[in-house]
């Protein structure tokens, strides 16, 4: 077997070694077609079967009602930050934000290019290093949708619970911790997702949406840009990232044989158990950025005692087969990312090398 890095990158990120293999065995001749399934085209049954089963099998995984749509989208969850406002924000409607940090930010700057926006909440005095309470958030009367960011991959934080928001759409950025537990879906209008974390490779996104919502887009809006040319046509309007879809099907069955979302969050929980233990036992030496109440199981943020010393760590860890844990380059500090592929193994060693780290320089 080829030596495998410690892959602790944010995005994109590991995927499981079975997966990678199995779609290298299928890489050059897919089902006996003779061709690669990134060499055929995506109107042959081939390919339908491909994207029909994925669909199904996320709906299956994550407890998808009937009354919504699966999307495979292109343009990342970026491109969704202006097509949600777009579709969505009615003239005399207010989309709201709970401001969590640089993703959330990123959403409020989009939606205001197209209307009225409000923050319901916010963590920015805390240095986002919590998520608000839920009795602090504060939706404002004539609110087309609470928009929320589900984890925030730069801080570390991760809502516990969602919140309840009535008759107002809840909205949800779930890019970094789309199936990494369960869901309740029907309490969301949309849930949207980069796949490239935790769901597949880089090219696809996902869309999960409530049909009343995208029934009928504005005429105004381009017709790529609008939610109900991708329903009509089953995200295949235009050409799909077909491999990448292809992919995020294998991992679905990956999931689906860990035993499912419910199993694969236990494991989750074990593996930042490991690093978040290391880091609550090293008497101060290693310090948690998010407060405990709001820790991610994703993404794991913490600093040292100087910058200096956390060059250090950076530079010793890559010697010892660690990739990506630098803090990003807007906070700094060192972040570990422990997404679904990421195994036990790799937390561990993670754990044992921050313990002699210490040792070493405590």
């Amino acid at each position: 077997m080829t030596n495998r890095a410690y892959n602790f990158n944010a995005g994109p990120a590991a995927l499981p070694l079975e997966v990678l293999q199995q779609a290298q065995q299928e890489f050059i001749d897919y089902a006996g077609a003779g061709m690669s399934i990134m060499e055929m085209s995506h109107r042959s049954s081939i390919f339908e079967e491909v994207n029909d089963g994925a669909q199904s099998l996320l709906r299956e995984l994550f407890g998808i009602p009937s009354n919504y749509k699966v999307l495979f989208l292109q343009g990342g969850a970026s491109t969704q930050f202006a097509m949600i406002p777009m579709n969505l924000l009615t003239p005399g409607k207010t989309a709201a934000f709970v401001n969590t940090g640089s993703w959330a930010d990123k959403a409020i700057k989009e939606a205001k290019l197209f209307g009225e926006t409000a923050i319901a909440a916010s963590s920015e005095a805390y240095k986002f290093n919590r998520i608000p309470e839920l009795g602090e958030i504060e939706i404002p009367e004539n609110t087309a949708y609470l928009h929320i960011t589900s984890n925030e991959t730069i801080e570390g934080t991760q809502y516990a619970k969602y919140p309840e928001t009535g008759d107002v759409t809840l909205i949800g950025d779930l890019s970094s911790d789309i199936l990494s537990r369960p869901v309740d879906v029907s309490k969301f209008g949309m849930i949207y997702a980069g796949a490239q974390k935790n769901l597949g490779p880089s090219g696809v996104t996902i869309v999960i949406v409530r049909e009343d919502l995208v029934a009928e887009s504005p005429k105004s809006i381009p017709t790529m840009l609008r939610y109900d040319t991708h329903v009509k046509n089953n995200s295949l309007y235009n050409t799909p990232p077909s491999f990448s879809i292809y992919l995020v099907g294998l991992m679905l069955k990956w999931v689906k044989d860990r035993g499912g979302v419910a199993a694969v969050e236990q494991y989750n929980r074990d593996k930042t158990k490991l690093i978040y233990d290391t880091i609550d036992q090293s008497g101060g030496f290693y310090r948690g950025f998010a407060e405990a109440g709001s820790r991610s199981l994703m993404n794991i943020t913490f600093r040292l005692g100087t910058e200096e010393l956390e060059k250090q760590f950076a530079k010793e860890s890559e010697q010892h087969g660690f990739v990506g844990l630098k803090g990003h380059r807007s906070v700094g500090g060192l972040r570990a990312s422990t997404y679904n592929a990421v195994p036990l193994e790799s937390c561990k060693a993670l754990a044992e090398f921050m313990a002699d780290f210490q040792k070493q320089n405590g």
